[in-house]
């Protein structure tokens, strides 16, 4: 199939840059826009208890909200407030309100905090109908310059915080971040492939086809969305830039080093090109499946932001895929040699003196090296064991000098933690009458339970039968301690104190987190698995074997809990933080799964070809490092660059992705592929392929009685 695929291409080169070029207009013009979202209550069932207070809210409440935005103001010299100052404050959000600022629907000062250092306003807003409503954010700019004029000149300093303003913070910081990780992966990926292949031609190849991909992918991604309602996380374009130019240009990589492989082995450059698709169609179209199933399971979550996640990101895959077998091998094969231009190396076949040792070292000793990357594997996993996950998507997806992280902190000096998001308690009479004014009062006192600060008077709705309790946390809404309120004392309260006949739910931002954290730990026991096993089916179709697939699978998973454990090492054991991101093990597991596997596949393709050549299974692994090591190193440094480039995007959500991502691509193509696969693979020896034929020698027609088909010894095989 390859082979034809292969001869197609290369046949009618500019038919196929003309379909793609149909295809990038097409999609573009069609294509809906795709938007995101940060509200975290978008990606929940309905049947969790978070979402159907929401809904509740909704129905009784239609007219009311939290307020969107909150005013901080406080002393410049951090001294407490005086009366002038206070009246000051209330003077100032009197004529905010009175500017009329259009989505702005009210500005209520409250009073200063016991202690006098710190005094907030409410802000009311318009409601956001849809992902890319931007009324409530445009209100928080103007709100912004209104506010800097009303202090200026006073002895006062003020700033935004709340819901609106760090939703407006997240997308600045996030327009920023994607930009900084798109010029940082650009400039990585054409200075490692100029010092590699010495070609500008070459350097600027896959940029070029990667900016086109990258129009499909999109419109794809965005017709996917509105067709089937998928929620697109504000993350996943993050993401998504780095999957296209790092996953497009391994698999370009990996043609590329075979195409210059064939032109050293004497063939024309146009049968160079067929040879190389025939040679690495299976090994990448393997292991694009293998990322694109691990993708494609995520739509077994329960969570929307995965579900939507998966299918985005095995999107790009598959066309990047697509790219590298036909778009790529077109354009090169009207290029030819010239692709190389101006240098010629690609006529030399190098030395390749350092993998050529590294190949010689592992094969002569293959069990020493087994033992120490598997032991270095297992000694970064066992750091896992601290694994902590927060919940802080404010101000971890923002940077630390945003105005809504610093004001959200400076708030915590006169008022309880939860302010900012306080959760809400409902009350409704099941039969649909109204509420007992006594039950009521027994009920808000039972809400008043450890780790609440304050619990407001209950508001009822227009036909009495609803009461909401607003309850504010004694901690950040999204702290460990804060989601343990909510899920032991807070709810147990509010369910057992629930009058009889009546029933109670616990809404806001942190119930939302909560169950979170129980759809997380149920997709735990169901994506892993399954994304395992499928992967697991697709090494044992590759490779007609059913031994090598689980000890390659159990090397990506030593990978996976290295990574893991490294991230925490860094980020919880050495710099502090509470905890990672809760969303990062489901993350890096399919990266580290998914792209881990596409190594070992090019890997042990290559120890099967050199098996098949007829050298002995420890020549076949030191021929493998030889060959595909520089390879494997090439495409790893690349992808893994590509990644972290996510570090300079100034926020800890990101820069803890981008770490752990990297690291783990890191881990599986310098520690696993490198070593302990052809390691293990060598101690195995011809049982790893067994009961397909693998390691059986295939020669080709008239050597049956060649000398070389006599089975080499190691150094026989490297003296030829």
């Amino acid at each position: 199939m390859f082979s034809y695929l292969g001869r197609f291409v290369v046949r009618f080169p500019w038919l196929v840059i003309a379909a793609w070029l149909i295809a990038i207009v097409a999609v573009v013009a069609t294509a809906p826009k795709l938007t995101a979202t940060t509200d975290q209550s978008d990606f929940l069932p309905s049947h969790y208890e978070s979402i159907q207070a929401m809904e509740l809210q909704q129905k009784a409440f239609p007219n009311s909200a939290t307020p969107a935005a909150i005013i901080v103001f406080e002393r410049a010299d951090g001294a407490p407030l005086s009366e002038t100052d206070q009246a000051t404050v209330a003077a100032a959000a009197t004529k905010l309100a009175e500017r009329n600022i259009k989505d702005v629907t009210g500005i209520q000062a409250a009073p200063a905090s016991d202690n006098k250092l710190v005094q907030v306003a409410a802000v009311g807003m318009t409601k956001i109908t849809s992902q890319s409503d931007t009324r409530q954010t445009d209100a928080v700019k103007t709100l912004r310059d209104a506010l800097k004029e009303e202090t200026n000149g006073s002895d006062l300093k003020a700033g935004i915080t709340g819901s609106a303003a760090q939703q407006l913070d997240q997308q600045d910081s996030g327009n920023k971040a994607l930009a900084i990780i798109l010029v940082a992966t650009i400039v990585l990926i054409l200075v490692l492939l100029l010092v590699i292949f010495r070609s500008p031609v070459l350097a600027l190849l896959p940029i070029v086809v990667i900016i086109g991909v990258s129009m499909i992918v999109n419109g794809l991604i965005a017709m996917v969305a509105k067709g089937f309602d998928l929620k697109i996380d504000s993350s996943i374009q993050s993401l998504l830039s780095v999957v296209l130019f790092g996953v497009g240009t391994d698999y370009i990589l990996f043609l590329m080093f075979r195409f210059r492989e064939r032109l050293r082995a004497g063939e024309d450059a146009k049968t160079a090109m067929v040879s190389a698709v025939t040679r690495v169609g299976e090994a990448i179209t393997s292991a694009a499946a293998a990322v694109i199933i691990a993708f494609g399971a995520l739509t077994l979550s329960t969570l929307g932001m995965f579900r939507a996640m998966g299918p985005a990101l095995a999107i790009a895959v598959a066309v990047a895929l697509l790219a590298g077998l036909t778009l790529v091998p077109a354009i090169v094969s009207l290029l030819g040699t010239k692709v190389f231009w101006p240098s010629k190396a690609w006529q030399v076949e190098p030395k390749g003196a350092r993998f050529d040792a590294i190949g010689k070292a592992l094969g002569k000793r293959p069990a020493v090296f087994a033992i120490a990357s598997g032991g270095l594997l297992l000694v970064l996993g066992a750091f896992v064991l601290s694994f902590n996950p927060t919940f802080d998507l404010g101000s971890n997806s923002t940077s630390d000098a945003s105005e809504s992280t610093i004001y959200s902190k400076e708030m915590l000096k006169g008022m309880p933690a939860g302010t900012t998001q306080p959760s809400q308690v409902y009350l409704r009479n099941d039969g649909g009458g109204a509420l007992d004014p006594g039950q009521l009062t027994a009920f808000e006192a039972a809400l008043k339970v450890d780790g609440v600060g304050q619990v407001s008077a209950p508001k009822l709705s227009e036909d009495k039968a609803v009461a909401e309790f607003q309850v504010t946390l004694s901690n950040t809404p999204e702290s460990d301690a804060a989601l343990d309120t909510v899920s032991g004392p807070l709810r147990d309260a509010a369910h057992d104190s629930a009058p009889p006949g009546t029933t109670a739910v616990v809404g806001g931002m942190t119930s939302v987190f909560v169950d979170f954290k129980h759809a997380m730990n149920r997709d735990y026991m169901v994506v892993f698995p399954v994304a395992a096993v499928l992967i697991m089916i697709v090494l044992a179709l590759l490779l007609r074997s059913v031994v090598a697939p689980w000890y390659l699978m159990a090397s990506v998973f030593m990978g996976f809990a290295a990574t893991l454990g490294s991230a925490v090492l860094v980020f919880q054991n050495i710099q502090g933080h509470s905890g990672l991101i809760f969303t990062l093990p489901l993350i890096m597991y399919l990266f580290v799964v998914a792209l881990g596997t596409d190594y070992n596949i090019l890997m042990v393709a290559r120890l099967r070809e050199e098996a098949r050549e007829g050298n002995d299974p420890h020549t076949a692994a030191a021929l493998a490092i030889k060959h595909t090591g520089p390879t494997v190193a090439a495409a790893g440094l690349i992808l893994a660059g590509s990644f972290a480039s996510m570090m300079l995007a100034g926020n800890t959500v990101v820069s803890e992705m981008g770490f752990a991502i990297s690291l783990g691509i890191a881990i599986a193509a310098f520690v696993m592929a490198m070593f302990f696969t052809p390691a293990v693979t060598a101690l195995v020896g011809r049982r790893a392929w067994w009961p397909g034929h693998g390691g059986d020698a295939v020669p080709r027609q008239g050597e049956w009685t060649d000398p070389k088909w006599v089975q080499p010894t190691y150094d026989d095989a490297y003296r030829r």
